[in-house]
Parts: C-alpha cells; structure tokens; sequence
C-alpha cells in the first residue's frame, strides 16, 4: 500500500506524527508538503496529493489542515477524488465502506495524534462494500462528469 499525504503549515505538525505512525506500521508513505510552519495555501497540497491518488500513482491520501474542511473540499475539484473529513473511527470507515472515499483529511485544530492515527488505521482498514453503494458512487461520477466539461 502507497499513501501520498499534504499538509498546510496549521497541519503541519500532526501530518509529521502520522507519517511516523505509518513508517512504525511499516506502509510506504510519501510527503507532498508542506516542509515547514511557515503561513501557506492547503490548496496547492491538495491539489498535489489529490492528482497523485487520481492518477493512481498512489492508492490512498491523507491531507492535514486546521480543520479538514477547506483541504478535502480542495481536493474534491480533481476528477475522481472522493475526499472525506473526518474527525472520528465511524465517519473513517463509513467513507471507505459507502462512498469508497480515497482520500481521509482532518484538522490539527481539531483531532489530536492519538485519535488522527486511529482514524488513518480504520480507514486504510476498511473495504468498499460495492453493490447499493456503487449506484450512487456512479452518480457522483456522472455529476462530475457533466461539470468537468
């Protein structure tokens, strides 16, 4: 399994101690940015991670703001991402199950290491359940392709 994982500076922090929990679990994990603290835009790590995933270069990201929020909506502009923020184990593995999320974003501002780590292993754990699910992830994929003109 290849992660891509990004960051803005207010994620920057948390994206380092889950890059240390995935090396501790001994999966192949490559950081996008940002480098540093210093003030920057979560787009342009969303963007970064977000056209990895969809070009199947890797099979999962993760992206760390302050919330979540402003990154997964971010990386949800590049065709076929399904980004989900997630501050808690359900909302982890209920995106991979239903929506067949392959994305996982969270806010240092808002989960602690602990809880951000426990969050990265429920989802890279969980398995697309298919059949009902399909038909709406198709539909997804239909309204993306009707705007992606």
């Amino acid at each position: 399994m290849k992660i891509a994982i990004g960051s803005d500076h207010a994620g920057f922090s948390l994206k380092k101690q889950v890059l240390d929990h995935l090396k501790e679990k001994g999966i192949e994990a490559k950081d996008f940015g940002t480098y540093t603290n210093d003030s920057c835009d979560y787009p342009d790590f969303a963007l970064k991670v977000a056209e990895e995933v969809a070009e199947k270069n890797y099979d999962f990201g993760i992206l760390v703001c302050g919330t979540g929020i402003g990154i997964s909506i971010a990386a949800n502009k590049v065709p076929g991402i399904r980004a989900a923020a997630c501050s808690d184990t359900f909302s982890a593995h209920a995106c991979r199950e239903h929506n067949n999320a392959n994305i996982i974003a969270f806010g240092e501002r808002v989960v602690g290491p602990g809880l951000a780590c426990d969050i990265v292993d429920t989802f890279l754990a969980s398995k697309f359940q298919g059949e009902r699910h399909q038909r709406r992830i198709d539909k997804i994929t239909e309204i993306e392709k009707k705007y992606s003109k």
